[in-house]
């Protein structure tokens, strides 16, 4: 077996917890999976993991190998960057974590345009709107949307900038009026974004100072802003979302935009990626396309 082919395998194994998760995130079999970690200890001749039926656990050596192991393979594929890069062309597999709906309507076809133009580049788009740890989930890049609160040992790069927007239905203007200032928003019915049990307050952008903070009546709470403005056309209560999702349904008038002069709030969308002493080529044309296009869709 190849050594650097089977300490990918071990520290994937490692990384995520089970020969079975590692399996499948290389597409292998879980035996095979297996084989190349005893092939390490055969050829160590020391064991790496504990093993039972229910879990496993690295030994006190195969702690330190595991570490050496990371190093040598983030070596290895700097070496190989710096061949591609010679060549020009991106290539080989791009692993990218986005956000589920804004990944999919705005990301998603930035990238697949990319693909297009460099055909030896794979992609691989993971959609989830959860944390992602760049290094255990063996991801390449992430695009994430508002703050960033966890960026420390990241690389980062502000690709776009989306506004929220008050929106409603006609319907539900003519039978509650149209408001024309925050405070006439007390009172209202609304349609909430809840994610992790939470309802964040809606947020006004104020020249000096911070953004001023309206917490709306709400018997409605989605984690899908898509459903929100679903909800919204329907006439059940009034939205805070991205210009970007609405602005069809704005232009055919199912939605109607409110209170224009109390500003959108900005929230900036960020690619982020580990630090490296060379960005791969793949990484790094991924990184302009966004940076290029993403604006124009906001």
């Amino acid at each position: 077996m190849d050594r650097l082919t089977s300490m990918t395998v071990f520290v994937r194994a490692v990384d995520l917890g089970s020969f079975a998760a590692a399996a499948a995130a290389l597409d292998l079999s879980a035996p095979m999976v297996g084989k190349h970690v005893r092939f390490l200890e055969e050829r160590l001749g020391v064991r790496l993991l504990n093993r039972t039926t229910r879990r496993q656990s690295l030994t006190e050596f195969g702690r330190a190998y595991y570490e050496r192991c990371r190093t040598v393979l983030a070596e290895a594929e700097a070496a190989d960057a710096l061949a591609a890069d010679q060549l020009g062309e991106p290539r080989g597999k791009l692993r990218v974590a986005l956000p589920v709906l804004f990944g999919r309507r705005c990301v998603m076809p930035v990238l697949l345009e990319v693909a297009q133009r460099h055909p030896q580049l794979e992609l691989d788009l993971a959609f989830g709107d959860g944390f992602v740890d760049l290094a255990e989930g063996g991801h390449d890049l992430a695009i994430r949307t508002g703050e960033l609160h966890d960026a420390a040992n990241l690389v980062t790069r502000r690709v776009a900038r989306q506004h929220m927007i008050v929106c409603a239905a006609p319907s539900y203007l003519e039978a509650r009026g149209t408001p024309q200032q925050i405070e006439e928003l007390e009172g209202r019915d609304a349609v909430v974004y809840r994610r992790s049990g939470r309802v964040r307050p809606w947020l006004f952008p104020r020249e000096e100072g911070p953004p001023a903070e309206v917490m709306l009546r709400h018997r409605l709470r989605f984690d899908d802003l898509e459903a929100i403005a679903d909800a919204a056309v329907l006439g059940m209560g009034l939205a805070w979302l991205p210009s970007w999702l609405v602005r069809e349904r704005l232009r055919a008038g199912e939605l109607v935009e409110l209170l224009p002069d109390e500003g959108r709030l900005p929230y900036d969308v960020h690619a982020l990626w580990l630090q490296t002493p060379h960005l791969p080529p793949k990484i790094r044309v991924a990184i302009d396309a966004l940076a290029a296009e993403l604006p124009g869709l906001m």
